[in-house]
Order: structure tokens, then sequence, then C-alpha cells
């Protein structure tokens, strides 16, 4: 039962879902909402019959809508009438009502036809208030960048090139963003980049041209500056002067003290009005227009390209640096080469230092260092080089007075300079030897000129004259009248006053090198010191060894070293005085003409030995001994007694010469007499000699003993000169007595007669007297073979020969 009630139930539900399906199938159907196709296969989708019954629910519905219609009709239908009937009234009305309206339509359009007319003028005049509006708003918008367009075109006419750029760059970040869509802002655009190589291209010509300016007029700019700096200079050192003059006065006197004060003012006017009155001197800036670099720089900088300008500049002016210090060939002939050189180097330096100031990064301290120090290898380069041509030391003090200024100018503009006073003391070297080789002329000039002879005055006028030229002082001379002579030569006082110009000379060197005074003085010496030892006392030795030059000339010479060394020490004094320097103080150096005139005076009297010694050598050559005669004249030979009397009168002449020297000299001559008569005996070509000329040769060394006895130069104690002779004494006398046995018996002892014969000069005698004897006796008789007495001498020449060779080869073997 509970199943078929529950199938009743379902049954029920289902129908009721059908219902409900196919109401809200026509639902839809009357919504008019297509497509229809999904609710009618709503339909469908059921049991077989669902169509049939779809179909009657279809035609129920149709039924019912049609009553609402009729019921809606009849309901309606009397309206509908009077409806109609009231519109048949009002057709009348209506076709009145539009002709008229036609016709006020018609005149209408006819009146309105002006309005419409002027009301299009309104229209068109609107319009174009709107357009020249717009136009305004557009050229006032426009109107900024035409006139900065306008005002660059301006500022590059009249080469404002850097205010031009600035231009450029508000056009390019204000103005021209604002018209960018105007076609004109557009070839604005395009010309900018332009305008900028165009800018670049004038700025790096005018460069070029100030490059080439600035070239041109170093030389100019240089020698301003260095007028510029000796001017400072010599006002700083006419103050200091003023001041050192007034420190030194006495401050307590009021009225002086005003009257210095006076001075001083008047003086810094003096120096005030100098430069007022003098020519304007031109600086760097008035000589070059710098404005060209500046520009270039700022445009460059404004354009990012400094770098660039600054690369460029730098590489431009290292190639004129090399230019300017490229000197010329003849630079070492005048001074004004070297002066146009060092002009040309300060110039482009004064240059540099100008624009290291004035400008910020294009050249650097660190830049302008570097070129100076490449610059100053070069200059000193040149310098060691061209001043080693220099052979006037004129020009060599004018480079140097030249160096200074120009280190002084340099050194000023805050260059370091020490290397060129180092370099000053090396030129100072070759000043030096310039000089010594001009006193060398000068000295010789003198000593050709020089007659050798004492000087006369004839008055007190003529001896302070020369006494006011060299340092002179002997009472016993003053105590003599007028004319008296001076035992030096002219020479002397000239020699003395060559020495002070020449310390003089190195003196004008030695100024202006910032060096103290105990420098300047031990420079003096030294140079003072070269001159005696080497160029004077050179000089001297020349002079002594030429040919012309006599005994009475260099007995002279002798007289003129003593006195010039007597004057060195007033030398001394003359350069304390110069530099103020104490001989006391410990490091000051002593002049070396003590031993230079010493060496002078011994080879002089060197020479008088070798000369004496000479002329009787010419003396012995004219001897003409006969060495065969029997006899001798009985009075000695002629030219041995030329020789004596010239001897004697040559050592007349030795009177002032010291005695030592004078007695060296005699003894000198007598023992070179003495060996030159005993080699003419000993002689190798002289084969025999005859007992007669032994004789002779025995007058003539008595006279040669006489003359030594005579005490020709004054000093020998006892027979000390006539030692000279002894040799030849011993030896005469030994074949004059013919004493052989004595001399054999005594030989060796110190007690012995011929202590001074020696064996094998006796042997070599004896050998050439027995030759003469043989050759004698030959000629002279023919029968003295057969003489007794001759034959026994001959024998005892013999025994005495072979007892000699004996002798002989005895002191042989023991040597």
């Amino acid at each position: 039962m509970e199943r078929k009630s529950k199938s009743n139930l379902s049954e029920l539900y289902l129908e009721e879902n059908k219902e409900q399906i196919y109401e809200n199938a026509l639902a839809e159907i009357q919504s008019f909402e297509l497509p229809l196709g999904t609710t009618l296969r709503s339909v469908y989708d059921d049991q077989p019959n669902a169509h049939q019954k779809f179909m009657e629910k279809l035609d129920a519905c149709i039924r019912n809508h049609d009553r609402e219609i009729e019921k809606m009709c009849n309901f309606h239908h009397q309206g509908f009438v009077d409806a109609i009937t009231e519109l048949l009234k009002v057709r009348a009305d209506a076709e009145k009502l539009k002709v008229q309206v036609t016709d006020t339509n018609r005149r209408l359009q006819d009146a309105g036809k002006e309005v419409i007319a002027q009301t299009e003028e309104i229209i068109r005049c609107r319009v174009q208030q709107r357009n020249i509006t717009t136009v305004v708003e557009k050229l006032q918008l426009c109107l900024p960048a035409l006139e900065m367009y306008s005002k660059l075109k301006e500022q590059m006419s009249v080469k404002r090139y850097y205010s031009a750029l600035k231009t450029m760059e508000q056009l390019e970040n204000l103005y021209l963003p604002r018209v960018s869509q105007y076609r004109f802002c557009q070839i604005m655009i395009e010309n900018l980049p332009k305008l900028r190589e165009e800018i670049k291209e004038i700025s790096m010509s005018d460069l070029k041209d100030f490059l080439e300016s600035i070239r041109k007029h170093s030389d100019r700019i240089g020698e301003t500056a260095m007028k510029q700096a000796q001017q400072q200079k010599t006002f700083s050192t006419a103050l200091q002067k003023q001041n050192n003059v007034n420190y030194g006065r006495n401050m307590h006197l009021g009225r002086n003290r005003i009257l210095e004060s006076k001075n001083e003012i008047t003086l810094k006017r003096t120096f005030e009005d100098e430069d007022e009155h003098e020519e304007e001197v031109l600086t760097a800036q008035d000589l070059v227009d710098f404005s060209p670099v500046y520009r270039c720089l700022h445009i460059y900088s404004v354009l990012g390209d400094g770098e660039i300008f600054e690369n460029y500049y730098r590489k431009q002016r290292r190639k004129q640096a090399r230019l300017v210090l490229q000197p010329q060939s003849s630079m070492h002939e005048t001074v004004e080469g070297y002066r146009r050189y060092f002009s040309q180097i300060v110039g482009f330096f004064v240059v540099e230092d100008h624009i290291l100031h004035v400008t910020q990064g294009l050249v650097t301290r660190t830049y302008t260092d570097e070129l100076w120090n490449m610059a100053l290898s070069k200059i000193i380069a040149v310098l060691r080089t061209h001043s080693s041509y220099c052979s006037d030391p004129d020009l060599v003090l004018e480079l140097k007075n030249l160096i200074v200024v120009f280190a002084d100018t340099l050194q000023g503009y805050g260059f370091p300079v020490n290397r060129l006073f180092d370099l000053l003391f090396e030129i100072r070297d070759q000043y030096n030897e310039t000089l010594l080789k001009k006193w060398s002329v000068l000295f010789r000039d003198i000593f050709e000129a020089d007659n050798y002879s004492p000087i006369p005055v004839a008055n007190e006028e003529e001896y302070r004259i020369v006494i006011s030229k060299f340092p002179f002082q002997d009472a016993e001379l003053d105590k003599q009248s007028f004319p008296k002579k001076l035992p030096m030569s002219q020479s002397v006082p000239q020699i003395y006053m060559q020495v002070k110009e020449f310390i003089y000379a190195s003196l004008k060197f030695s100024e202006s090198l910032h060096r103290s005074s105990t420098e300047i003085d031990d420079m003096l010496r030294k140079s003072t010191n070269l001159l005696l030892t080497r160029t004077l006392s050179s000089c001297l030795q020349n002079l002594i060894k030429k040919p012309h030059i006599g005994l009475t000339e260099l007995v002279q010479i002798i007289i003129n070293t003593t006195h010039l060394e007597q004057a060195c020490k007033y030398l001394e004094d003359f350069i304390s005085n110069i530099t103020n320097i104490s001989q006391l103080t410990v490091h000051t150096a002593r002049l070396y003409g003590l031993s230079t005139f010493k060496d002078a005076r011994h080879a002089a009297e060197g020479e008088i030995y070798t000369k004496l010694n000479q002329k009787i050598d010419e003396f012995i050559q004219i001897a003409d001994y006969d060495w065969t005669m029997s006899e001798s004249d009985g009075r000695a030979s002629g030219y041995l007694m030329d020789l004596i009397n010239f001897l004697r009168s040559t050592f007349q002449v030795f009177t002032h010469l010291p005695g030592k020297v004078a007695q060296t000299a005699c003894m000198s001559a007598c023992q070179h007499l003495s060996m030159s008569l005993m080699q003419m005996l000993l002689d190798s070509e002289l084969k025999q000699i005859s007992m007669g000329a032994i004789q002779q040769f025995n007058l003539d060394v008595i006279q040669c003993e006489l003359f030594a006895s005579s005490e020709p130069v004054p000093g020998f104690q006892g027979d000390t000169l006539q030692l000279a002779f002894i040799d030849l004494r011993q030896l005469l006398d030994l074949f004059m007595v013919w004493d052989w046995s004595t001399y054999l018996a005594d030989y060796g002892q110190a007690t012995s007669k011929y202590l001074r014969v020696n064996p094998s000069t006796a042997l070599t005698l004896l050998e050439k007297v027995h030759r003469g004897m043989k050759d004698s006796s030959k000629k002279n008789n023919i029968f003295a073979q057969f003489r007794k007495n001759d034959r026994d001498k001959q024998k005892l020449i013999e025994t005495v020969v072979k007892q000699l060779r004996s002798l002989v080869n005895g002191m042989s073997q023991h040597t």
C-alpha cells in the first residue's frame, strides 16, 4: 500500500511539473523573445503525447486572448468613432492653418536672409579673431626663440663667440623645446652644431694667430722682463746701500738724521721719477693680446672639449719651446746673439707664467716646472757648448752678466735657477782661462818691450810715478841724490799693474753671483795664483829660454823676479782691501808668487850657467893648438885670454846678483872651463902630443889659475875657486916634472902629491906624448935611435905605461 501510495504521489508530482512547464513555455512565446528552440525542446523532450497536450494548451490560450481582444474593442469602439468625427471637423481648419504657416514661413525666410548674411559675416569675423588670437599666442611663443637666434647671429658677426655659445645653450635648453613643432625650429636645431663647429674653427684659428704672435714677440717680452728685473735689482741695491750708510752714521746728531731722512726720501723719489719719466715699460699683456687664448679656452670648455684644447695648447707650446731653445750657430760670436737667445726664453716663460695665473687648468705648475727643467737642461748644454768657443774675456763677462739677469728674472717668476749659478762657476773657470790667455799675451808684450836695464829716474816726480805703480822701498837708494837708477827694469811695475788689473777683471765676474765675501776672496786668490804659477811663470820660463836673451838680460830677470817676489805681500793686501777679508782668517788662501818667482829665478840662474858654458865652448872651439910644436910660445893662447877677459867683464855685471848666484856662476864657469880643457887633451881624435904643446897648454892653465886667484866674484874663501883647475894642475905638473916614480909610489895614498890624477887619464895622455916623442925624434934626427938618453926615456915611458895599465886593469877588475 505504501508503495502504491508513493507511486501515486510521484505521478501527481510529475503531472504538476508538466503543467508548470507548459505554462512557462506559453509565457516565453508570448514574450516574443527569440529564439524559441530551447523552450520548444523542453516541451518535446518528454513523452510522445507531449505535443498534443501542448497544442491543446496553446489553443486554450489563443481562445482566451481572442475573448480579451473582443472585450477591449467593444469597450473602446464609441471613443474611436468620436475621434474620427472630431478629425473630420478639424480637417478644414488644418488646411487653412497649413496655408498660413506656409505663407508665414515664406515671409520669415525672406526676412531672415539679411540676418543670415550678417550672421555668417559675424561668424567669419569671429573665426578670424580666434585665428588672430591663436597666431599672436604662437608668435609670442616663437618670438623669444627668434630673438635669441637673431642675437646669436649678431654675436657671431661681432665675434663674440663665447656669448654665442651661451645663447645657443639657452636656445637648446629653454626656447627651442617650446616651439619644436615648427619647421623653422628644426632648421635652427640643425644649424646649431654647424655654428658650434664654425666657432671652434674660428677660435682655433685665433689661437694659432696668438701662438704665432707670442712667438714673434717673445724676445721683446723677455727683454722687457729682464729690464724690469734689472731695474728692480738696481733700485733694491741702491736702497740697501743707502740704509747701510744711514745705519753707520752718527745717530745722535738730530740735524744729520733729518738730512739723512730727506736724502732717503729724495733717493726714493728719484727712482720713482725715473720710473715715471722713463719710457713706459710694457708688460706681456701690453705686448700680446691674450684674449684669443682666453676665448678659445672658454669656448672649448663650454663645448666640453677643454681637455682637447689643453693638450693642443701644451703640444704647440712644447714645439715652440724647442724652437726657442735652439740657438743660432753664430750665437757665440757676439753678445747680441746671447741676449736675443735669453730674451726669447724669458719671453716664453713669462707668457707661460701669465697663462698659469690667469687661467684655470690650461697650464699647471707641474707642467711649467717640467717644461722649465727640460729647458734648463737644454740651456745649460747650449751655454756649455757655445761658451767654450768664446776666447774674448769681455764677451764671457757679458755672457755672465746676461746669465745673472736671466736667472734673476726667471727666479722672480718662481722658477728655480740654482743650476744656472752652478753653471756660472764653470764659466768662471773658462773666464779665468780666457783672462790667462789674454794676460799671457800682455806679459809677453811687456817682456818683449823691456830693455832689461835699471829704471833711470831724473827727479822726484819720476820717482813718485814709479813707486805709485810698484811698491818699492830701499832706504839706501832713498839717500842717493837724483838722477839715480832703480834696480828693477821697466817690466816690473808693468807686470805688477797688470796683475792688479787681472784681479779687477776677475772680480768683475764674481759680482752678482750671490756669494759671500769669503768665497769671493777665495776665488780671487785662486785665480791670481793661477796667473802667477801658470801664466806668468810660463812666460818667464819661455823668456829665459829665448836665444836672444843674453847674460845681462838674465841677470836683470833675476833682479826683477826678486822684487816681484817681495811685492806679493802687497798683492795679498790689495785683495784683502777689495774683499774686506782679513789675511788672518783661517781659510784665507795665500798667493804662490814666492814659489813662482823662485822657480823663475832658479831657471834664470841655470840658464846663466848654461849660457856661460856655451860661451866657454865657443871660445874653446876657436882654440888652435899646434900639438906637434917643439917649444911653447912663452905666452898664453889668444883665445884663452879673450875668454878670461869675457868672463871678467861678465862677472862684473853679476854685482847686482845675490852673492851665492854670482859665486855659483863663477865656480860653474871655471869647472866647465877645466873640464873642457881636460877633454881637449883626452880627445880620442888627438893621437899624439909633443912636450912643447904640453908646455903651451900649461901656460894657458896658469892663466886660468891666475884668473881664479884674482877673485873675479867676491865671497870665495881662500883658493876655493882655484880648486876648479886642480885636476889639470896635478896632471900637467906630473908631465912637466916627469915625476912618475913619485906618482906610482904614492898612488892610492891620501897624502899623494898627485891625488887628483886618474891612472886612466895619465895613461891616455902618456901614450899620446909617447907617440909625439917618437914622431918628433923621427922627423928631427934620423940618428935619434942611436942616442942613449932618448932610448932610456922611451924605455922608461914603456915601463910606466905597463905599470899604469896594470893599475887600470886592477881598478876595472875591482869594479
